[in-house]
């Protein structure tokens, strides 16, 4: 186990070293001076040039690619060229909203999507099995865009059940900041579920067919504990990796959703940072979010123990 979990931890750092020179590679290929940017449309030449040489970006390529690294190592991922802190500050400073989004959005995709997984397996090819297969298909097709703007429209807007936007005051408490992600969380959740529901109907149709299902029947146990401790039980694991998939994405693809509901998490940061050619901001979020990706991945993997000690690694 140790030597696995150091061989992926190896793993993670080869492809965070990757996202990090893709990253450098791709945002200086992009069209746009951040100078001409940030001094606005009345600079001149000359302006634009000193600013270039104070912020760095005059040097060679290689040598700013060669400091980047050489600060990353060290846990330092740059100033922000707008906001003139760290970037580590600043999205510290953005990922409350985005984690807690991501969370939310993922216990209401899972509250929505196991029991009708469930029951759809274990009533294959009824109304609703069919009925659950066409929701899911609905559920997945329509962007999320969409639905976050109808739900805020109706829910927020007219009957008044949520905030329609925003994540509360510089004064706002805790709860308060929560309530303003209960839409969203609800978009996202209802997105995200069609996905889980697919796989959870899919396993658990291969393990409700198994032989020792039909001879736990045969034994006279009642068909809930066959279901849910026998048949669930061994049909966790790819459960459990869609789930622990559906997490990353979340994290990493909640961009559209905190746009529509205006919320400052790490997705509204990032299309602002893109805008600006804020360099270090749109490096930093995306070794950030890598480096979560991958973790994930590994507790994912991890997780196989708990509910099945055949897995060996």
């Amino acid at each position: 186990m140790t030597r696995y979990i150091l061989k992926r931890l190896l793993g993670m750092l080869v492809v965070i070293f990757l996202v990090l020179t893709i990253a450098f590679v791709m945002v200086r290929l992009a069209p746009g001076d951040p100078a001409a940017l940030m001094l606005g449309p009345d600079a001149t030449a000359e302006d634009a040039a000193q600013l270039r040489a104070r912020l760095g970006l005059d040097r060679p390529i290689i040598v700013q690619y060669l400091a980047f690294v050489s600060n990353a190592v060290q846990g330092d991922l740059g100033t922000s060229l707008f906001f003139q802190q760290p970037v580590t500050t600043v999205l510290a400073g953005r990922a409350e909203p985005t984690i807690f989004l991501s969370l939310f959005s993922l216990i209401i995709a899972l509250v929505i999507a196991t029991p009708i997984g469930i029951y759809a397996a274990y009533r294959r090819g009824s109304f609703l099995d069919q009925a659950a297969i066409t929701t899911a298909m609905l559920a997945a097709s329509i962007p999320s865009f969409w639905t976050g703007l109808m739900f805020q429209r109706y829910l927020a807007t007219d009957l008044g059940w949520f905030p329609a936007s925003g994540y509360g005051g510089p004064e706002a408490g805790f709860l308060d900041r929560m309530g303003y992600l209960i839409l969203p969380s609800i978009v996202l959740g209802i997105v995200n579920s069609a996905l889980i529901l697919r796989f959870t109907r899919a396993s658990m149709l291969d393990i409700l067919g198994e032989d020792y299902v039909r001879t736990a029947r045969s034994k006279g146990m009642g068909e809930a504990r066959v279901v849910l401790r026998h048949a669930l039980k061994n049909a966790a694991i790819p459960i459990i990796t869609v789930v622990g998939l559906t997490f990353a994405l979340l994290v990493s693809g909640a961009v559209v959703t905190e746009r529509v509901f205006n919320i400052p998490g790490m997705g509204n940061l990032v299309v602002s940072a893109v805008l600006r050619r804020d360099y270090p901001v749109i490096q930093g979020t995306l070794i950030v979010v890598a480096s979560l990706y991958v973790l994930i991945n590994l507790i994912t993997d991890l997780l196989y123990l708990l509910v099945d000690k055949r897995v060996k690694y």
